[in-house]
């Protein structure tokens, strides 16, 4: 943290003239009931039993800070909250030129999480970007994983390739993947494959407030999607068909609507049996927002409930 604090002081008085501008948020939750994450659930354990409803609370404070001039831009936060402080990213920017460091939260390299869920651990990135041209590049400096982005836009025309190695080891070899990506009217068709022999197909098209995508993939498993929104309400439905495993026949669908201060959500996704917490097969949502604070109810099929007191200034 002394590391960032110092180099924005150092970027701030060698920069010539420049703009600075500093910010700051807070905010803070009471939560009490016995809702897990991912494949565990609030005790950590597994089981068929869900444990005793808790109380817990957090509270979060990020400070930010930015400034620059006519040829460097640049960016740091810190950010504090019940289990200590860190320092946030950090951004120097130049042209179309980029450079971010945030240890373990880029978001471009991931693992598989103990709670089932993914981990970040990209430690930074560089991306240039010109014109239809974009770069990137991310790395875990502890693993040595790297992503490579190259991409091209072109009116409707869209060309990417990517490299990477992410085994969350040192050694491996990189995939590589292709993508191209073209918009016809009110039809978007996206095609992808990479070299291990894995490749996506899909076809969404738009009428009004509705979005259809029609999907398939290597392993003979088909989708078809559905989306519409219609003023206060928003409706998705999806089913998976195909496949040699009873597990590739997956069916969701979720509908939410929010009028005012009111909001109500209901979720369900069979490829989401055994799971816990808001990844649960199946979660029912209520929030009411009053005098800035918003207050939340959820529970799912695992008899697992939570009520939640949420606000920030």
């Amino acid at each position: 943290m002394k590391k960032v604090l110092l180099t924005s002081t150092a970027l701030v008085m060698t920069a010539g003239v420049a703009a600075a501008e500093m910010s700051m948020s807070a905010g803070a939750t009471l939560t009490y009931g016995n809702f897990g994450t991912g494949d565990f659930r609030s005790n950590g354990a597994a089981g068929a039993t869900a444990p005793d409803a808790a109380w817990s609370s957090e509270a979060d404070l990020d400070i930010a800070g930015s400034g620059g001039g006519g040829t460097v831009t640049y960016s740091a936060t810190l950010e504090l909250d019940e289990s200590g402080q860190d320092a946030g990213a950090f951004t120097i920017s130049s042209g179309g030129l980029t450079f971010v460091y945030d240890e373990n939260d880029i978001g471009g390299l991931t693992v598989a999480g103990a709670d089932g869920e993914d981990d970040n651990t990209g430690d930074y990135s560089v991306s240039y970007t010109a014109g239809g041209l974009s770069a990137s590049y991310e790395t875990d400096t502890t693993s040595e994983d790297t992503l490579i982005n190259l991409g091209y836009a072109m009116g409707d025309l869209t060309i990417g390739l990517e490299l990477s190695e992410n085994d969350n080891a040192q050694g491996g070899d990189a995939t590589a993947t292709t993508s191209v990506g073209y918009v016809m009217g009110d039809a978007t068709i996206s095609l992808e494959a990479d070299d291990a022999d894995d490749w996506d197909a899909s076809v969404a098209y738009v009428s009004g407030n509705t979005t259809m995508t029609v999907a398939a993939d290597e392993e003979s498993i088909y989708s078809v999607a559905l989306a519409y929104a219609a003023g206060d309400m928003t409706f998705t439905a999806r089913q998976e068909f195909g496949g040699t495993a009873d597990a590739d026949s997956e069916t969701e669908f979720g509908i939410t609507y929010a009028s005012g201060d009111l909001s109500f959500g209901f979720k369900y996704d069979s490829g989401d049996e055994g799971d816990y917490g808001d990844e649960a097969e199946t979660v029912v949502t209520m929030g009411y927002v009053v005098d800035g604070a918003t207050i939340e109810a959820k529970g799912n099929d695992q008899d697992e409930v939570e009520v939640s007191v949420a606000f920030s200034f």
